[in-house]
């Protein structure tokens, strides 16, 4: 059978496993594990992303926080009820024409996207001026970005509520939604990188000098990037605001870009895998670690309970894994059928290996 045919077929078997679990889990697990599981997907969606721009293109941006701001506003004035709308802003009214409409639950999809189209354009903004810039100026100016973001939604009450925030978002991100996200931004990053627009990504990353002394349009191909991960962070944020019911400007402050640089560089810059596999990881350990932050009693020793302490958890793990493992759990390493088949192909030769060697010695 031929190789991309073969891929294919593994493919979707793959995402038909995926949602048969899916739907396992939906109707036998309860609401936390739930949670925890859309939490998850909705990381992966944005580590992923931005991992196509700092591990893959090798521009250090620190804005994703901004497009998840601009995608997760857009979302919530979508889907937010007319009645619910006229209850949240009393100090000033909601501007036209979000005053006027509300999109149905089965529109919650295209609300999503829209929410994406919106982060896009942000990206698409902030790259044309900013990539006159590399390495560490280009992070400022995206830091600034997202520092943007967040005085706009604070002061923009006719369009935000400002510091009040929206209420009452109905809760429409289930692990469907989720997942399928998660899926589809996992795929299309995955099959960007593995192209030949990948291959000038990477080639920037390396040199950029020489990878335009060779012929690659720079600025385009950064751009496509940016412009992509600006889409999935969006996409990441609509459904994070429809998971939560609420959004603020606290929601999309840094230490949401903190949160995932740590999901990228734990997972390995560059490898998708990884962003996967810690993006799951950093949402339960997320739970688990609440423990550190509750009082706790060790015989007549009582320690009081310190908000924030899983931060700084993270944060140490961060800084032992830039001194003995700077590449990461995964390095640049990518799950692919090709690695997947020929483990199976070594192990089926190990058991045939076994299997003769019994043959021979009875």
């Amino acid at each position: 059978m031929e190789r991309r045919r073969l891929h294919l077929i593994l493919t979707l078997a793959l995402i038909a496993v995926i949602f048969l679990a899916l739907w396992w889990a939906d109707t036998h697990l309860g609401e936390f594990p739930l949670r925890v599981a859309r939490t998850g997907a909705i990381y992966v969606v944005a580590a992923v992303a931005y991992n196509l721009v700092n591990g893959i293109t090798g521009q250090f941006s620190l804005g994703p926080n901004g497009f998840m701001a601009l995608g997760g506003y857009t979302t919530a004035l979508l889907i937010l009820p007319l009645q619910q709308k006229q209850f949240v802003w009393f100090l000033e009214p909601l501007m036209w024409p979000f005053n006027s409409f509300s999109l149905p639950a089965y529109m919650f999809g295209l609300a999503v996207v829209l929410g994406g189209v919106v982060g896009a354009l942000g990206a698409l903004l902030v790259g044309i001026p900013s990539f006159r810039l590399r390495g560490d100026y280009l992070a400022i100016a995206t830091f600034g970005f997202g520092e943007i973001i967040f005085v706009l939604a604070n002061n923009l009450i006719p369009l935000t509520n400002g510091p009040l925030g929206m209420k009452g978002i109905p809760e429409y991100a289930n692990v469907y939604w989720c997942f399928g996200a998660a899926v589809v931004a996992t795929l299309v990053v995955s099959n960007i990188a593995n192209s030949s627009y990948g291959r000038a990504m990477k080639a920037i990353r390396d040199d950029e000098i020489a990878a335009e002394a060779m012929g690659v349009n720079v600025f385009r191909t950064k751009m496509l990037s940016f412009v992509t991960s600006g889409f999935f962070g969006g996409v990441a944020g609509g459904l994070l605001v429809s998971l939560i019911t609420t959004v603020s400007p606290t929601l999309f402050t840094f230490g949401m870009t903190f949160n995932l640089l740590i999901i990228i560089v734990l997972g390995g810059l560059g490898s998708i895998t990884g962003s996967v596999f810690t993006g799951f990881g950093f949402a339960l350990m997320s739970e688990v670690l609440r423990v550190v932050e509750a009082p706790i009693n060790i015989g007549a020793l009582h320690i009081p309970g310190v908000p924030g302490m899983r931060m700084v958890v993270f944060s140490v793990l961060l800084i032992l894994l830039m001194i003995f493992y700077r590449r990461g759990l995964f390095g640049q390493f990518e799950l692919s059928w090709d690695w997947v088949l020929s483990v199976l192909r070594v192990s089926r030769g190990v058991q045939e290996w076994k299997r003769e060697r019994k043959t021979e010695s009875s």
